[in-house]
């Protein structure tokens, strides 16, 4: 046998596999390989989308489920034995793995990122690779876990799911390092994980492990709205049973349960001997979740951090997408650093959250106004002489024509794109959610016609609103579409087909922006939400510039009063394809926000002005690369420099393009690598497929359109040599590259579209060129005849 000869498949299969059975690994339970550990960045261009490489490891070792200890990295033999190193290093940081492998047959590469072995990497046989308990062990010591007691609580079992569904990579790492600290007698720990990545099912996942092996017995679960309790012990705490759990109300206390949800509100009072957590004795919990900590818990002077004082004994858990960081207010001061976080920059990356584009409207009055002297408003009230600003427009002064100018902003958006698509437009206060709410409904008359409730205002002083909220952030209801707010939708609400989030509220806290774009960072693919576009009227959108912020978007567009509220590259009418991998199933519960949270308005005076003339003035299209920077050069510039990192030469691009299989991969990787392709074509010529665009941007080639190439290829006779059947097949593909580019010949279904399907079925159009090798060739040859490559 020829090791030189075997695929890495073959070298996993006939020497690495053996190795771990030798050393006492079990293949079923520890060993899983080819393991996929995100969903592969979604990059959008236009209306169109594709899926990122999903990150993938060859092998990942685990002592326990759940529990991974090790990583291995696969080559074929022709390759050095260290060869894979640095990516296999890679995915151990974000795994969080501490022993990493690689190996070619030969032998292995040990990397010990504990040091435990008094060397970070050395060679070793295959019949030394450690076993499960040696990496175990030495893991342990190196973090001070080896006592009998920590061991007791990390070594405890996951709850094993009939369903199927386990933790993603990230929730893995939360739960284990939330163990490991208390383990090590850590009783104040803080997890930060953006909105949409599960905080709920992770809670679960560390309760569940800490009231199986007995350490924590009883525990308080602490919430701010009364749905997400209800949701919460029916949903991902189910497993418990109804017996032991208790959600307390009407400050009505009974302690013969293990498991309590409460609001935090709900426990005190604002008359002391109300407060009914003093009904349980300060040791009565072992154990203290504190869900969206960073809406006071921390805070010294809040009734909330009442309740934690109390129950100073039991060890308190803080989760939140957003700690809040002030000179009054510290999550970090009281909680100490996070164990783990997993930001929204990261979830986007991986391909978990869905990412966004920004369109940014400026008017004639954002920059000031000042009234005329004496001028008195609607009401008959002297308006005060001053500047203006975006800081008082609708808390101080409310113009007319500038909420109508955004509301024809908002519809002109929407009859773009999709006049269905679930909006959110976040408002100064009440007063201002109402006539947003009335300047919509004028726009969309038609519509309001014959759905009253297309548009309505969300608020915690309207009941009708309140109602509507289900139905609002209902999967399956097409109305309400349009909701206006104040407060209310800022937090706390899961709106998984929120498709468009309308800034019209001065926003200064990057928590509370956060907490905004987490409403539209749900990814639901079958549906066609994917990504999802903020229009910012307040600048609140300089808030990327600040260093604290992680998440930015994937373009921001400024139109000038000529031009489209919607991008350029979002015009035409394609429909978003099903390419790339799919999502993981939705795997968590909605939850539903606390309907009073509208604070009572402080009685501040308003003037109401009409009869301003506010118009829209112009700004520019800005787009941000792949490293999250502005792009501050022209777009076509700054393509050229990342493809001529990519190809050292024009003969080195078509010789990748020549042996790439899928041209849809390479056009994958260019994106992830910054590449617009859509955005660029929309620049230099629509009718450019993606091999022209490269050759023309970066290489100064005289480009040629589809149809030029399609009719170079007709002059040729290329098809006399097959039958009239195989003929017609290639004019047809031909005709389909023509249309709609290369990458729709490429597609396995391609047999089954029309034209095709109406010739024959599959079987007999791949019978005309003789068996499916031979069809498969043909189509090759076809591109290679597009592209006149020899």
């Amino acid at each position: 046998m020829n090791k030189k000869n075997l695929t890495e498949r073959d070298i996993c299969t006939k020497f690495i596999n053996p190795a771990l059975k030798l050393a006492g690994w079990n293949m079923q339970k520890q060993v899983r390989e080819e393991v996929p550990f995100t969903d592969g960045r979604i990059i959008v261009q236009g209306k169109l989308y594709a899926r990122g490489r999903r990150k993938r490891a060859d092998y990942i070792l685990y002592y326990k489920p759940n529990v991974p200890i090790a990583i291995i990295e696969a080559k074929d033999n022709n390759k050095p034995v260290g060869s894979g190193m640095q990516q296999a290093l890679e995915y151990a940081e974000i795994l969080q793995i501490p022993f990493v492998f690689t190996s070619n047959g030969d032998s292995f590469v040990f990397h010990d990122k504990t040091k435990a072995l008094g060397q970070v990497e050395k060679e070793i046989t295959l019949n030394d690779f450690p076993s499960p308990e040696y990496l175990w062990n030495r893991y342990l010591q190196e973090q001070e876990l080896d006592t009998p007691k920590a061991k007791e609580v990390i070594e405890q079992d996951y709850f094993v799911d009939d369903s199927g569904m386990s933790p993603r990579y990230y929730q893995q790492n939360a739960v284990n390092r939330s163990l490991e600290a208390i383990a090590k007698e850590q009783n104040r720990i803080l997890l930060v994980m953006a909105t949409g990545t599960g905080k709920t099912y992770t809670a679960f996942n560390i309760i569940w492990r800490l009231w199986k092996a007995g350490i924590k017995k009883r525990i308080l679960f602490l919430a701010d709205r009364n749905a997400l309790l209800t949701q919460t012990k029916n949903g991902d705490f189910s497993p418990f049973g109804n017996d032991i759990m208790h959600i307390i109300k009407n400050r009505k206390i009974d302690k013969s349960y293990q498991i309590y949800f409460a609001l935090y509100q709900g426990l005190t009072s604002n008359d002391e001997d109300k407060n009914a957590y003093k009904e349980f004795s300060k040791d009565f919990f072992d154990l203290v979740v504190i869900d969206e900590c960073h809406r006071g818990s921390a805070s010294e002077a809040s009734a909330w951090r009442e309740v934690l004082d109390y129950f100073s004994f039991a060890t308190q858990i803080g989760m939140t997408a957003t700690p809040k960081e002030t000179d009054d207010v510290s999550n970090m001061d009281y909680y100490g650093k996070p164990v783990y976080t997993y930001s929204l920059k990261q979830g986007i990356d991986d391909g978990f959250l869905a990412p966004y584009k920004v369109v940014r409207i400026t008017t004639n009055v954002d920059e000031g106004w000042r009234p005329t002297k004496g001028l008195l408003d609607k009401y008959g009230n002297e308006v005060e002489d001053r500047i203006y600003n975006l800081k008082d427009y609708d808390r101080t002064l409310a113009i007319d024509e500038r909420t109508e100018t955004v509301a024809k902003k908002i519809t002109e958006y929407l009859k773009a794109t999709d006049r269905y698509a679930k909006t959110i437009v976040f408002c100064v206060d009440i007063d201002h959610a109402n006539r947003m709410r009335q300047a919509l409904i004028n726009e969309n008359a038609d519509l309001v016609a014959k759905h009253w409730n297309y548009c309505v205002k969300i608020t915690g002083d309207d009941e009708v609103g309140k109602q509507e909220l289900d139905n609002f952030t209902d999967v399956e209801e097409r109305f309400p579409v349009i909701a206006t707010t104040s407060k209310m939708l800022t937090t706390g609400i899961d709106t998984k087909m929120v498709k468009f989030i309308v800034l019209e509220s001065n926003i200064n806290s990057v928590t509370e922006f956060k907490q905004i774009i987490g409403r539209g960072t749900r990814i639901r693919e079958a549906e066609g939400k994917v990504y999802f576009t903020i229009m910012d009227f307040r600048k609140a959108t300089n808030i990327f510039a600040r260093p604290d912020f992680d998440g930015d978007p994937v373009q921001i567009y400024e139109p000038k009063p000529e031009e489209p509220v919607v991008p350029p590259e979002d015009e035409d009418n394609t429909q978003i394809p099903e390419n790339g991998e799919p999502i993981n199933p939705d795997e968590f519960k909605p939850t539903k926000p606390i309907v009073d949270i509208d604070e009572e308005e402080s009685e501040i005076k308003k003037f109401y002005v009409n009869q301003i003339p506010v118009t829209v003035v112009n700004e520019r299209v800005q787009y941000y690369g792949k490293d999250g920077k502005l792009i501050t050069e022209s777009l076509k510039d700054y393509s050229r420099k990342n493809i001529e990192k990519e190809f050292a030469s024009l003969d080195d691009f078509i010789q990748r393009w020549n042996t790439t299989e899928k041209k849809e991969e390479l056009i994958k990787e260019l994106a992830e690598h910054g590449i617009l392709l859509e955005a660029l074509r929309e620049e230099v010529g629509t009718e450019m497929d993606a091999f022209d665009l490269i050759c023309h941007i970066a290489y100064d080639q005289p480009p040629l359109t589809r149809k030029e190439r399609a009719n170079n290829v007709r002059r040729r006779n290329y098809f006399a040599k097959y039958s009239a059947t195989a003929q017609r097949v290639l004019y047809s593909l031909l005709d389909k590259y023509e249309q709609e580019g290369i990458i729709s010949i490429e597609q396995g279904s391609v047999l089954k579209v029309k034209p095709l399907n109406e010739m024959g079925s599959p079987v007999e159009l791949v019978r005309a060129f003789g068996k499916k090798k031979d069809f498969d060739q043909a189509v090759k040859e076809l591109e290679n005849e597009i592209y006149n490559i020899a």
